[in-house]
């Protein structure tokens, strides 16, 4: 639980004014890397014992894993029963991100279940955003997930998360103002703090370029690319988006943003979870099966990767070395051919149904995402 290590040191330095910043901690010589508002939060864990914080991050995980489980079946439109919610969480261990999450001692699953509770929650639910800015402001990420919601014309939720974003930023420039300059000013812009781009833990699309073309830093080669993906990838999740069900366009935000971030560690790619929840509750069996058989064959770590044999692959093993960000720009791909193919079908006066028999229900217009 290196990663748990690291939090706890962060909570350290905020009670004893240390320099949030300025540490290593672990074997790995692992620094603080999210904004001091997530130190702040740290604070608890620097008053447990180690051993007992292990223990209350792993039954803490395996129970937002059950809470994140029972959220991606509300985005697919389902309930979970306690049995069927138990044994699917009892599943969900197996796959890797999930696994790595635990084993890391990772707020993976703790960011994306409030990122996912507050998305879903009604149109016009209260305070609706308020829980997504406070995500972004423990770890910057989910902030696309702001930008999704002005690109959908939900001002009023974008602008609740923004303000709760820009309150999260005060609030750590109060209690830690010269370690939020520190942040904001500079340690925000170095990625190679994170750790290295190349390497195979790393599930981005920088990571794919840089191990494709051998070469530690990619530059422009992946920031030109990663634009690009990032405008596309927005512009289909707001696309994909129906009035009655929001499911893919939120799955396609959450895919975009592991695939543009420098760094995307495999236990990021938690999202796998509501993916195989919507393609189940939407009969994709076969899609189902494989994108479950990616996210557990763990092919990444079959390839050889220590030292720098990450940069030294054959041809035939990038694929395995790369296996995330693959199918996540799979399902862009497949995003987009679906949107074409039904524009092209739509007559052409706005406003005009699908050119269907009857009017889609919200699951089979969702179902049609996939076909």
């Amino acid at each position: 639980m290196a990663d748990l290590l690291v939090y706890r040191a962060e909570g350290e330095a905020v009670v004893h004014g240390g320099d949030l910043y300025g540490f290593t901690v672990t074997e790995w010589r692992l620094p603080a890397t999210y904004p001091p508002f997530a130190a702040v939060l740290f604070v608890p864990t620097a008053w447990i014992p180690v051993p007992a914080l292990k223990v209350a991050f792993l039954a803490g995980n395996a129970l937002l894993l059950a809470r994140f489980v029972a959220l991606s079946a509300r985005l697919a439109g389902r309930t979970a029963p306690l049995p069927l919610l138990c044994a699917a969480t009892g599943l969900a261990l197996w796959l890797e991100p999930v696994f790595q999450t635990l084993l890391f001692g990772q707020v993976n699953l703790a960011i994306a279940c409030l990122v996912l509770w507050d998305l879903t929650r009604p149109p016009g639910a209260r305070a609706k955003g308020l829980v997504l800015g406070i995500a972004a402001g423990v770890k910057l990420t989910p902030a696309i997930f702001i930008a999704y919601l002005f690109l959908t014309a939900r001002r009023k939720e974008a602008a609740t998360a923004t303000a709760s974003f820009a309150g999260t930023a005060l609030f750590g420039a109060l209690l830690l103002p010269s370690a939020t300059v520190d942040f904001w000013t500079r340690r925000v812009f170095e990625t190679g703090r994170v750790g290295k781009a190349w390497i195979i833990d790393n599930q981005s699309l920088q990571g794919l370029i840089a191990r494709a073309a051998g070469t530690e830093t990619p530059g422009l080669a992946w920031a030109l690319p990663a634009s690009a993906l990032a405008a596309t990838g927005l512009w289909l999740a707001t696309r994909a988006r129906d009035p009655r069900s929001d499911r893919w366009g939120i799955l396609l935000t959450a895919f975009t943003a592991l695939l543009v971030c420098p760094i995307s560690w495999s236990h990021h790619w938690v999202w796998c979870v509501p993916l195989l929840a919507v393609l189940l509750a939407e009969g994709r069996m076969l899609l189902a099966a494989a994108t479950a058989l990616v996210f557990t064959a763990r092919t990444m770590w079959l390839v050889p990767h220590e030292g720098d044999r990450d940069l030294h692959l054959p041809w035939w093993q990038q694929p395995l070395a790369s296996p995330y960000p693959l199918l996540g720009l799979a399902l862009l791909a497949g995003a987009a051919v679906v949107l074409r193919r039904r524009g092209a079908a739509l007559p052409d006066r706005p406003g005009n149904p699908l050119p269907n028999a009857r009017q889609p229900s919200a699951r089979s217009s969702s179902a049609s995402m996939m076909r």
